[in-house]
C-alpha cells in the first residue's frame, strides 16, 4: 500500500459569489474531518459575511491581496504573508481591491457549513 497520494483532480466547489474554491483534502474529496487543504481565487471586490468558525483557519497568499477584519481589526496581506485565526474568533474575509486574490486556506479541523457560523448579510 501506498504512503502517499498525489492529488490531480481537486474537487471545485460550487460558489454563487463568483469565487473558485478547489478542495484538494477534506470533508468534500476524502472525507477527512481532521483538515481541509483548498486553493481559492477570488474576484476583484469579492467578500463574504462575518463568521465565527469553530475551526482554527490558516491563510497563504499566493498573488494580489486579500482583507481579513478580524474582531474589528483590519489586517491586510499581500503576496507571501500568511495569517492563522484561530477558532471561535469573528472574521470577515474580502477581496475590495481591483485585482483577484489566489490564497491557500488550511482549516484544522476541517472545513464545514455546520461549524462556519456565518451571519446573516
Amino acid at each position: 500500500m501506498k504512503k502517499y497520494f498525489v492529488q490531480k483532480e481537486p474537487l471545485t466547489i460550487p460558489t454563487s459569489d463568483g469565487k473558485l474554491i478547489e478542495e484538494h483534502y477534506g470533508r468534500a474529496t476524502d472525507g477527512d474531518s481532521k483538515i481541509s487543504i483548498a486553493r481559492m481565487v477570488a474576484p476583484a471586490g469579492w467578500s463574504e459575511p462575518f463568521q465565527t468558525p469553530e475551526f482554527d483557519e490558516y491563510t497563504i497568499v499566493v498573488r494580489g491581496r486579500k482583507q481579513c477584519i478580524v474582531n474589528g481589526e483590519t489586517i491586510v496581506l499581500e503576496a507571501g504573508q500568511s495569517i492563522k485565526i484561530g477558532k471561535n474568533t469573528r472574521v470577515q474575509y474580502a477581496n475590495p481591491f481591483e485585482e483577484e486574490c489566489e490564497y491557500i486556506a488550511i482549516c484544522l479541523p476541517a472545513f464545514s457549513l455546520d461549524h462556519v457560523h456565518r451571519e446573516n448579510p
